[in-house]
């Protein structure tokens, strides 16, 4: 689909330049853009790209002298990288699913099915779940019973949601995201030598004869997903044990994120790729948890915290903290300790030295 530049800058709040009747239908790096494509030049390091592409529109950061360049017209912004977000919406073209319900789908006779709903290839509803209006049901899904979608929810291919689970209007699931799986919790007749060693962090041996058997607590809650929430592929979200596992409005997961079971997420999350939560944690609003950023269970993290890339949080923290490491610790802080680890080995040779100095062995006649 093409659309003319005055179109695309009237979306997003903008004003154009030179012709508006200039038609795009994708966007691209201006060295790789083609005359129906919107050149991307929002970095300093993208205009001198601009005198050799073959796009007659490009999106500029407001202030931007767009008449430098052999341009048709340009749509400037304050900020670029927000204004891609309703453009990249704009211009999506989508998985191309064909509308209505596929033959080779199983939807249970008591499931309910909003309007325009699309339901493709080897899809399975079950009994008594709900799919809201306009939701997009992607080839070889999977919605447990009981189960409840909102409106204008998204689901790609060989997504799984369980039993039990409710999710608001707005949700989009990335290929083969899992909604509702049951919680790892495990227990041993008779206390064990991970109870012990966590009761005492002293201990730095364990009982070499242990041989318990270890027995399933079943995961009998499921899972609440607010609004504007989504979850990127191969991502899982464990029901709750006793109470289901919450997760807020505009929570976005990134892919392979393990919610744990019990977790309770704040509203506008953002869950990098590989962030682990275990079970019964408690994340605020605001948070961003940084890839591979680990988070123990039962600990608590506090409203707008941000934790850097690998950070492993293994005791609380207060709203408002920039972490990083590991252990967690406050960014400057960490960055401090690592500089100074970096200087030991060069200390180390000066003590050495100092050593030798004042040491010198004494000749015995």
């Amino acid at each position: 689909m093409k659309f003319t530049v005055q179109e695309i800058a009237k979306s997003i709040g903008a004003e154009c330049f030179g012709d508006p009747e200039v038609k795009v239908s994708s966007v691209a790096e201006p060295k790789l853009a083609s005359e129906l494509d919107i050149a991307l030049a929002i970095s300093p390091k993208y205009l001198d790209d601009l005198k050799h592409t073959s796009a007659k529109c490009a999106l500029l950061t407001l202030g931007s002298d767009w008449t430098k360049y052999d341009l048709s017209a340009a749509i400037l912004v304050s900020r670029p990288r927000y204004a891609m977000s309703s453009i990249s919406k704009m211009l999506d073209r989508g998985q191309n699913y064909k509308s209505g319900i596929h033959p080779s789908s199983i939807i249970d006779p008591s499931a309910q099915i909003g309007n325009n709903v699309l339901i493709g290839e080897m899809v399975v509803i079950s009994s008594n779940a709900q799919i809201g209006d306009n939701s997009i049901i992607g080839p070889q899904c999977y919605i447990g019973s009981n189960s409840i979608l909102g409106n204008n929810c998204y689901l790609r291919e060989g997504v799984k949601i369980g039993s039990d689970v409710i999710i608001g209007d707005r949700f989009c699931a990335q290929p083969s995201a899992i909604v509702g799986a049951d919680g790892f919790s495990f227990v041993t007749e008779k206390s064990s030598a991970v109870e012990e060693v966590r009761a005492d962090l002293s201990k730095s041996a364990v009982n070499k004869n242990e041989n318990q058997i270890w027995h399933r607590i079943h995961s009998l809650a499921g899972v609440i997903i607010g609004n504007d929430v989504e979850i990127g592929s191969n991502t899982c979200i464990d029901r709750g044990t006793v109470k289901p596992t919450s997760i807020g409005n505009g929570v976005k997961a990134d892919n392979l994120a393990q919610i744990g079971h019990n977790v309770q997420i704040g509203d506008n999350t953002l869950i990098c790729a590989q962030v682990g939560i275990a079970g019964s944690a408690m994340i605020g609003k605001n948070v961003v948890l940084g890839g591979q950023s680990g988070i123990s269970d039962n600990i608590f993290v506090g409203d707008n915290v941000i934790t850097g890339g690998a950070t492993k949080v293994l005791s609380n923290i207060p709203a408002g903290r920039v972490m990083l490491g590991y252990p967690a610790m406050k960014m400057d802080t960490q960055l401090e300790v690592y500089r100074n680890l970096r200087k030991l080995p060069n200390l180390v040779k000066e003590l050495t030295k100092i050593k030798k100095a004042v040491f010198k062995p004494t000749k015995i006649d």
